[in-house]
């Protein structure tokens, strides 16, 4: 693995920010609560290894951690931000605007979006996308159009499923998870409906419309509830009622299997395995970028980075895969790791 150097591009990046960014000793990390616990793994290896500061990871949500990521360069901005999704072309807008224009994308690993119940429920959960979309959408097809969703129980979506009332905790609208849920599992479900099948027969344009403006809106009626960015507070509600799912990323299902349960997709539970070979219908990569005018700057970062992208963090077995990640392929890894380390711009957002 080839050693960092700092490109021209960065050392005038670095040279507006090294006033102001002195000041700072520790590392200062935001963004995604699923990326959260392998971030914070990251941090306090780091500090256990080298006796540095522990970097300060704070749980801002995707959207959130873009947003303060992208605002400039300097002390008073992060220099790292967690993604459970890839950045937007928008957001890769906002940092080139404020003058955030050396990054580099980093992919971790691979999760799943994980719809858990309590272990003290009875029911065994086996799901098709289209029940999750009929149970949780806003609007769904009903006779002559769409319809504002009627479901208020599982029987009601299907009468093959136990009577009990819908209640999911789910992320806010600043989540990338949210972001995941709403393409992976709300528009894949949403697409399985006679209604939008026969629309993309029809008429293609209609339908990627009809997808962005009716597939993506959760319901705002008491079944789906946004918990906001702190996973650990469904957990604590699911324990609290048999009955009530919680949407998050796999490793909150996988650090809590003592007391929950997962509900299953198509037949299929997450798992490091239907994870990382995509059997698990809603499964994703993971992201974290890096704001490569702060290396060299901010005490320790380059060093933060390494130890994030080290074999022992990254590897099958590794620390992160401890903590529920589900591990790159070895080439893909060791590609991933060189750019990252060196610090590959990434390629524009289009």
């Amino acid at each position: 693995m080839s050693l960092f150097k700092l490109t021209v591009s960065t050392l005038a990046l670095s040279a507006m920010a090294v006033g102001a960014a002195q000041a700072r000793d520790e590392i200062r990390i935001v963004g995604s609560s699923t990326v959260f616990p392998y971030t914070q793994a990251a941090a306090e290896q780091f500090a256990n290894v080298t006796g540095a500061p522990s970097p300060i990871v704070e749980a801002t949500g995707t959207g959130g951690g873009m947003k303060i990521f992208c605002a400039g360069i300097g002390e008073a901005h992060p220099d790292l931000t967690g993604a459970s999704r890839a950045m937007k072309a928008s957001e890769y807008k906002l940092c080139q605007d404020n003058g955030v224009t050396d990054i580099t994308e980093a992919m971790i690993g691979y999760d799943g979006l994980s719809i858990a119940i309590s272990r003290d429920a009875t029911n065994d959960w086996d799901l098709s996308l289209e029940q999750v979309f009929l149970s949780l959408a806003a609007e769904i097809p009903g006779d002559g159009g769409w319809i504002a969703n009627p479901n208020k129980t599982w029987a009601d979506v299907d009468a093959s499923l136990p009577s009990v009332d819908i209640l999911a905790y789910g992320p806010p609208p600043t989540s990338g998870t949210r972001d995941a849920f709403v393409e992976l599992a709300m528009h894949a479900g949403c697409e399985t409906t006679p209604l939008m099948k026969a629309l993309k027969e029809a008429d293609k344009a209609a339908f990627k419309a009809t997808l962005k403006d009716k597939c993506s809106r959760m319901r705002q009626d008491g079944p789906f509830v946004e918990a906001g960015e702190n996973d650990n507070l469904i957990v604590q509600r699911l324990n609290a009622d048999e009955h009530a799912m919680g949407i998050f990323g796999y490793s909150f299902l996988y650090e809590n299997m003592d007391t929950l349960k997962p509900v299953k997709i198509a037949g299929v539970a997450p798992s490091a395995e239907t994870i990382g070979d995509f059997s698990y219908p809603i499964s994703r990569p993971l992201y974290f970028y890096t704001k490569n005018a702060h290396r060299g700057v901010i005490p320790n970062f380059q060093e933060f980075i390494e130890e994030y992208m080290s074999d022992d963090a990254m590897e099958p077995g590794g620390y992160l895969s401890e903590r529920g990640m589900v591990a790159l392929p070895d080439d893909l890894r060791a590609a991933t790791q060189d750019a990252v380390i060196d610090g590959e711009n990434m390629a524009p957002k289009e």
